[in-house]
């Protein structure tokens, strides 16, 4: 099973009022163990920073200015993606920017069902708590000390972590290795039982056995336990 935890970070928060995505941030799991593999592109927004904007996430016009535009990665994004689940935390938000800019280029737009939304799992699971990253780092012990600013690929790493524990815990397949994982349907449907090489030594003690012995004694003729 292939996810792609996945976070943008945009000028504002209306695509249909003129505000764009300036950063696309991606981590891939496979039967949820992250396998390394990573997207991440700063992207030419065709306009001004907003000030506000600006202090979430620290991009400024200056800097995006020799990024490639959408139209230039948009391809490369779905290559990426292709029909993996998107892991995504406030998924209508992100989902909304992304197909945006996919209608603007004529791109397939993705499946708003591709997406999973943690935020609502995570309302759900904890009905009345606090749903932010940041709270849910606050409450599985996750380190985000590095997030002073937002940023799409550290928050795609830090959401596969809270991922990962709203689901019940790390690595809740007990997969030891991306390997492992990729093999894991061969596995079950060819494993079968063999006897070991060598039996196990006994762990009983002569002084053990010899306790058992006296104790069956005294329990009459033909206790269960000598019967075959």
């Amino acid at each position: 099973m292939r996810e792609i935890v996945l976070d943008t970070e945009t000028t504002g928060f209306d695509p249909e009022g003129g505000d764009r995505i300036v950063e696309i941030g991606g981590v891939e799991l496979y039967n949820h163990v992250a396998t390394g593999r990573t997207y991440h592109q700063y992207i030419n927004p065709e306009r001004d920073m907003p000030e506000d904007a600006f202090k979430v996430h620290g991009l400024g016009n200056e800097f995006l200015a020799d990024k490639p535009k959408f139209a230039e990665i948009g391809q490369a994004f779905l290559d990426f993606v292709g029909d993996a689940k998107l892991i995504i935390h406030n998924a209508s938000f992100d989902m909304k920017f992304l197909n945006a800019e996919l209608k603007w280029m004529n791109l397939p737009l993705l499946p708003l069902d591709q997406a999973i939304d943690t935020l609502a799992i995570a309302r759900k699971k904890f009905p009345g708590s606090p749903a932010s990253l940041d709270a849910l780092c606050r409450r599985f012990g996750i380190n985000n000390d590095a997030r002073t600013l937002h940023g799409a690929l550290l928050d795609s790493e830090i959401l596969a972590e809270v991922y990962l524990e709203l689901i019940g815990g790390r690595q809740p397949d007990f997969a030891l290795s991306t390997a492992q994982s990729v093999s894991a349907t061969q596995v079950s449907e060819n494993w079968r039982p063999v006897p070991r090489p060598e039996p196990l030594p006994p762990r009983l003690t002569e002084a053990e056995k010899v306790a058992h012995n006296e104790f069956i004694a005294q329990l009459g003729e033909n206790p269960l336990w000598l019967r075959g």
